[in-house]
């Protein structure tokens, strides 16, 4: 129980954890942010790990002078990309497996080849938006390689994705991060990081059952 309150108050005052990492480690806090990303969207059972805010936090400690900007730039995108491919390379280990169980009350074949078919047509702009959601992002690709959306569409909305959310959000953080009104709402920023895009997930989850409901209706 102490680990998961540990790692809960990391999430929510990571700012302060880094600085106090960067005081006592100096360059092996580099290696430990690449870990982070990696393993949030690499390891399907580690979706509760900072994605948003960590980079946020790092541009505005970049900013601050206290991390290399290129240098945390370089590693977290290849932290995010190798993250997304080992991601997809578990799920498409394990799809061709769970394609040959039977219909079942625990498994349906038929959702499974209906979610082949969506990954298919709309999986890489689902790649792209699940950069910007947590859990989301954790689950695309494994979900993508049981899909069997081909590897080489997936590398390239991979690829794509990790550069619109590292460079973007350690950019955001690099130029806003510390402006005065920002630094000290920056717990309320953390927290809309976090709830936000998980808030915009449900909310297009509704909308899209109750358009099938309409639909089914009608």
């Amino acid at each position: 129980m102490e680990y998961i309150w540990t790692l809960v108050d990391f999430i929510l005052h990571v700012d302060q954890h880094l600085q106090a990492l960067i005081a006592n480690y100096g360059a092996w806090v580099y290696a430990l942010l690449f870990l982070i990303v990696f393993v949030e969207t690499g390891l399907v059972v580690m979706p509760f790990l900072p994605g948003d805010s960590l980079l946020f936090v790092v541009g505005t400690l970049a900013g601050a002078g206290l991390l290399e900007l290129p240098v945390a730039i370089a590693l977290l995108l290849v932290a995010a990309i190798a993250g997304d491919q080992v991601n997809y390379s578990l799920g498409r280990y394990f799809g061709p497996k769970v394609f040959r169980w039977e219909e079942s009350r625990f498994f349906s074949k038929t959702a499974f080849n209906q979610a082949h078919a969506y990954y298919e047509r709309y999986g890489g702009i689902t790649i792209l938006i699940a950069r910007f959601m947590p859990f989301i992002r954790t689950f695309a690709p494994f979900v993508a390689g049981i899909s069997e959306m081909s590897r080489s569409k997936f590398t390239f909305y991979n690829v794509t994705g990790a550069l619109l959310w590292v460079v973007g959000l350690t950019l955001l953080g690099y130029f806003f991060g510390n402006l005065p009104w920002v630094k000290e709402h920056l717990s309320i920023i953390i927290w809309a990081l976090i709830i936000g895009p998980g808030l915009l997930a449900l909310f297009g989850l509704w909308r899209a059952r109750r358009r099938d409901g309409k639909g089914q209706a009608i």
